[in-house]
């Protein structure tokens, strides 16, 4: 079979896989709409008044070792979780010494997105002057010493591209969690027999992707023990989210409610949004009657447009600080799920003790009462939440605990040594 149609016939199998896991997870419209929301030429619409990108600024060494990222679009690191990893990442390959490239599957150009990626120091190739992976490659290729590809569904017809058009390349599995394993639980919680057929094919293909790989980055020690047993990828490193650290988070006395904070397009949050609001929050609200719950995330307003007493839904919020530094107690109710929790991060991060599922839990390096408080059942949950929110000795002890867990484990110089360890290259100096 002729390799370019080996390519082709992989991207739309790749693709159709997608759409029908989308299908099964939120229903037929909601997978049109995601479809329709997409150009005839299956790219993302660009952000209005978008101007095509501007040269990025010179790397700090002309000579500098170069490396490719590429993910499904330009991340929007206010919007979600993977956004503000994919952002970060590239700051600590910047700062290591590389020069970065990326390139969004959807070739759109994002406003202000594409812009900051470009005042980090990032070169972006966006717009329509860009062209699809063969003939880009075949001009580019022979630049990088690294290619990293954020998610398994671009690696699979990606990688064997890469293996022709790039063979320099050392190629990494970038896999923001593991997807079939999200699935699976998913499938199990809901006792859906379709996704589950699909998880397992999701497990296929992933597990494929990081056999192509040189070595797969996954984001908790917990994903890495899972794929280092079962032997097949060549390499697997940790490389978790990434964090800044708040300096001086607001005292308790202060703040009053709880936040959650996950966008709608991902359906742990949308069942968590469903227990919280149906069940978690009103036995919680009997208890502490001036309580209110913050929603906040990307759609987090439609999904519910009728909030209840005490539930505020924020949906979209460009800038978070004023309720992390509002908010008393940051929830992570998740009952499915995979990888490292960019909610939990994000209120530790900010000094923002958090009461969460052992779900939300896994692979975050927490114990239960000194770094945060971890309940599995309804009734534990909400008897966690409420002796946080009453109990200043303990909500003391948490934040800082929780501030020095990011520190040790998710701040920008925990993910120095993986970097160095992954590429195993001489980074030029900044």
């Amino acid at each position: 079979m002729p390799f370019h149609l080996r390519y082709q016939l992989r991207r739309l199998s790749a693709r159709l896989h997608r759409l029908r896991i989308a299908v099964a997870t939120r229903g037929w419209r909601s997978a049109l709409t995601r479809v329709a929301n997409r150009s005839p030429h299956g790219k993302a619409p660009e952000a209005p008044s978008s101007p095509a990108p501007a040269p990025a600024p010179a790397p700090r060494n002309a000579q500098a070792t170069r490396i490719l990222l590429i993910d499904v679009g330009t991340p929007r690191p206010d919007r979600d979780s993977g956004s503000m990893r994919a952002v970060n990442l590239m700051r600590v390959l910047l700062d290591t010494g590389f020069a970065v490239d990326f390139l969004p599957d959807d070739r759109g150009v994002q406003g202000h997105y594409t812009r900051d990626l470009q005042a980090l120091g990032v070169t972006v190739h966006a717009g329509d002057d860009v062209p699809d992976y063969p003939a880009w490659l075949a001009q580019h290729g022979h630049r990088y010493a690294g290619v990293v590809v954020s998610r398994y569904h671009l690696a699979e017809f990606l990688f064997p591209l890469l293996r022709r058009l790039a063979p320099q390349a050392r190629l990494v599995l970038d896999t923001v969690d593991l997807h079939h394993v999200r699935e699976q639980r998913e499938a199990d919680h809901r006792d859906h027999a379709t996704l589950r057929r699909l998880a397992r094919g999701t497990r296929r293909r992933e597990l494929r992707a990081m056999a192509e790989a040189d070595l797969t980055w996954v984001v908790s020690e917990a994903e890495a023990q899972m794929l280092r047993s079962q032997q097949v990828a060549p390499a697997v490193h940790v490389l978790p989210n990434l964090h800044a650290i708040a300096t001086g988070p607001v005292l308790p006395a202060a703040r009053h409610g709880l936040l959650f904070v996950g966008g709608a397009g991902h359906p742990p949050n949308v069942d968590a949004v469903d227990w919280l609001v149906s069940s978690l929050f009103p036995a919680i609200r009997a208890r502490l009657p001036a309580c209110e719950l913050h929603l906040v995330g990307d759609g987090l307003d439609a999904l519910v447009p009728q909030p209840p007493a005490g539930v505020v839904a924020h949906g979209y919020v460009p800038e978070l600080a004023p309720l992390l530094d509002r908010c008393r107690i940051g929830l992570a109710p998740l009952r499915f799920g995979a990888g490292v929790k960019g909610k939990v991060n994000l209120c530790m991060a900010a000094g923002l003790p958090v009461v969460l599922t052992p779900c939300a839990a896994e692979g975050m390096h927490l114990v239960d009462g000194r770094d945060a408080l971890i309940a599995g059942s309804a009734d534990a949950f909400c008897d966690a939440v409420v002796r946080l929110y009453q109990d200043e000795a303990l909500w003391h002890a948490l934040s800082g605990a929780g501030l020095e867990n990011v520190r040790r484990h998710f701040s920008f110089e925990a993910a120095h040594a993986t970097i160095a360890a992954s590429f195993d290259l001489p980074a030029s100096g900044p």
